[in-house]
C-alpha cells in the first residue's frame, strides 16, 4: 500500500478496514505500547495509587501493611491497568477509541516486586449502528497477567471504535445545557468508611446491604495524575517515547491551522475544545480511571483481609471536567463456591443523575466457618469463574 493509499484509509470504517481487523482475531498481539510498568515496585505502586486518588495504607504505608495478613505492601487490583492498559483495538487506523469497559478476574494479590509478562489477543468484533454513529465497531480483547508466581489475573477489555466528529459545536448527548450550572460550588470528595484492619466476615453480610456513597469531583489535575501513574507510555495519548514517535508517523484528524503542527489523538482528555470536537461535550476522563475509582471503593469496603475476585464494569457516558461522580454499591447475593463470596452491584451517577458507569463485582471474604480467603483463588483455575 502506498503512502497516499494509507492516508486515504485513515479514520475510515468500512467493509475493508473491518475485514483487516477481523484477520487478527485469535492472533497474539504486541503489547509494549500498552505497558507503563513491568514490575510492581514500591515507587510504581505508590505513584499509581496517587494517580487514582486511592490512599489505602495497604498500598503506600509499609509499617501498616506489615501488620496485616499480607505482611507487607501489596498493590491495588487496578494496578494491572499500568502493566497493560487493556485496550485491544488493532487496525482501523485513525478511528477514534472510546473505552467501553473491563471484565476483571483476579486470582492472586499483587505483591511488591512482582515481575509481569502479558499476553493479549483480539477475541471479538461486533458491528454496531445507532443514532449517534451510523456505523461503528466494538472490539473485545483478552489479556493475561502473569508474574513469577503464576497467573495473577485476566482482563477482557472492550473498546468502541467510532467515526470522529468535527466542529467545536458538537454537543455531548449526556449534557443538558439547561441543567448545567457553571456557578455551582464544587462538592468536596467523600469516601465510604474504610474497613481496614477490622475483618468484614462473610456471615455479617446480607443481601440488600449498602456500601455507602462516594463522591468524586473530576478536575483537570485528576486526569494528569492518572496519565502519570498509569498511562504515560500509551502511544495514543501518552507523553513519552513511542507516543511522540506515533504522532510523527501518522496523520491525525486535526492540525494546528497556524503552525501545521500535529496534535495527539487523546487531547480531548485535556482540552475542552478538543473534547467538544469529538462529540464528548468537553474535556473528559479516561474510562479506566473511573473503573479504578470503583475498585478503590470495593477494596475500602471489604477490608484488609478481603479479596476482590471479579469486576465487570461498563463505561456508559463521558465524565467531563467539573462533573461530580457519585458511586454507590449494594450487596445482591451471598453464597459459597469454594470460597465465601458476595456479589455487589455498583452504579456511578453524575450531578444530573445520569448513570455514567455500572458494574457487578464478586468479593471473597473471610469467614467464621470457613476461615481466611485462600489464594490463589480456585487454586489458580480461572475457568472456575464461569461457574459463579
Amino acid at each position: 500500500m502506498t503512502a497516499d493509499q494509507s492516508n486515504s484509509r485513515w479514520g475510515v470504517i468500512d467493509d475493508d478496514t473491518i475485514a483487516e481487523a477481523r484477520e487478527l482475531i485469535g492472533v497474539p498481539l504486541r503489547r509494549d505500547r500498552m505497558q507503563w510498568v513491568e514490575s510492581a515496585t514500591r515507587d510504581a505502586v505508590r505513584q499509581f495509587a496517587q494517580g487514582v486518588g486511592d490512599d489505602n495504607p495497604l498500598w503506600v504505608d509499609g509499617d501498616y501493611a506489615a501488620a496485616t495478613p499480607w505482611q507487607g505492601l501489596i498493590a491495588p487490583p487496578s494496578f494491572l491497568y499500568a502493566v497493560d492498559a487493556t485496550i485491544v483495538a488493532p487496525k482501523l487506523a485513525g478511528v477514534q477509541w472510546i473505552y467501553a469497559g473491563t471484565r476483571w478476574r483476579w486470582m492472586d494479590a499483587i505483591r511488591i516486586d512482582d515481575q509481569f509478562s502479558v499476553s493479549a489477543q483480539l477475541t471479538n468484533m461486533e458491528e454496531k449502528s445507532g443514532r449517534r454513529f451510523g456505523r461503528w465497531v466494538l472490539q473485545t480483547g483478552e489479556i493475561e497477567y502473569r508474574s513469577q508466581r503464576g497467573l495473577i489475573g485476566t482482563a477482557q477489555g472492550r473498546v468502541a471504535r467510532t467515526p470522529r466528529q468535527s466542529g467545536s459545536g458538537s454537543q455531548s448527548p449526556r449534557q443538558d445545557p439547561a441543567k448545567t450550572s457553571a456557578s455551582a460550588p464544587a462538592p468536596a470528595p467523600r469516601h465510604i468508611t474504610r474497613r481496614g484492619a477490622q475483618s468484614r466476615l462473610w456471615e455479617s453480610v446480607s443481601g440488600g446491604d449498602t456500601l455507602g456513597e462516594e463522591v468524586r469531583p473530576l478536575s483537570q489535575g485528576d486526569i494528569f495524575r492518572w496519565y502519570v501513574g498509569a498511562q504515560g507510555a500509551l502511544h495514543y495519548g501518552g507523553a513519552h517515547g513511542d507516543a511522540v514517535r506515533y504522532r510523527h508517523r501518522h496523520d491525525d484528524f486535526a492540525i494546528n491551522d497556524e503552525t501545521g503542527a500535529k496534535d495527539f489523538a487523546a487531547r480531548g482528555h485535556f482540552s475542552s475544545r478538543a473534547g467538544r470536537s469529538v462529540g464528548m461535550g468537553g474535556a473528559y476522563d479516561v474510562g479506566l480511571h473511573r473503573i479504578s475509582w470503583i475498585i478503590a471503593m470495593l477494596t475500602d469496603w471489604m477490608g484488609d483481609d478481603g479479596f476482590l475476585a471479579e469486576l465487570d464494569a461498563q463505561v456508559l457516558r463521558p465524565n467531563l471536567v467539573g462533573d461530580t461522580t457519585t458511586l454507590e454499591g449494594q450487596v445482591t447475593n451471598t453464597w459459597f463456591a469454594g470460597h465465601p463470596l458476595v456479589r455487589i452491584e455498583i452504579q456511578a451517577r453524575n450531578q444530573h443523575d445520569a448513570v455514567t458507569a455500572r458494574g457487578n463485582a464478586v468479593v471473597a471474604l473471610p469467614s467464621q466457618q470457613h476461615g481466611p480467603v485462600a489464594l490463589p483463588l480456585f487454586g489458580g483455575d480461572v475457568s472456575q469463574f464461569d461457574n459463579l
